[in-house]
């Protein structure tokens, strides 16, 4: 007869069929991340829409950074462009001093 659950050999060793270790192994996978859920707030009904929210938020923070980050090099690109043609101009290039 073979048994199906835990059982001690004669080394006193616990020994487990490969059906209740997957068993037991799942049981303690399914609690460890609902406890970890639990943990960051996301163990209620309305966990699955708060990440959507929380990735929604991300990705509109990514775009408005860059394009502040684009219109920020065009700042820079025109300022120093314009000092370059005031520098120009007081040096006598362009039919100054």
């Amino acid at each position: 007869m073979e048994q199906s659950g835990p059982f001690e050999n004669a080394d006193g060793l616990v020994v487990l069929s490969p059906e209740s270790l997957e068993a037991m192994l799942e049981r303690a996978a399914t609690l460890g991340a609902r406890r970890a859920l639990e943990g960051v707030g996301l163990h209620d009904a309305d966990a699955g829409e708060d990440v959507r929210d929380l990735r929604s938020m991300l990705s509109d923070w990514r775009h408005v950074r860059a394009g502040f980050m684009r219109q920020l090099g065009r700042v820079l690109f025109w300022a120093f462009i314009a000092l370059g043609a005031v520098m120009s101009a007081h040096s006598g290039w362009f039919g100054g001093k």
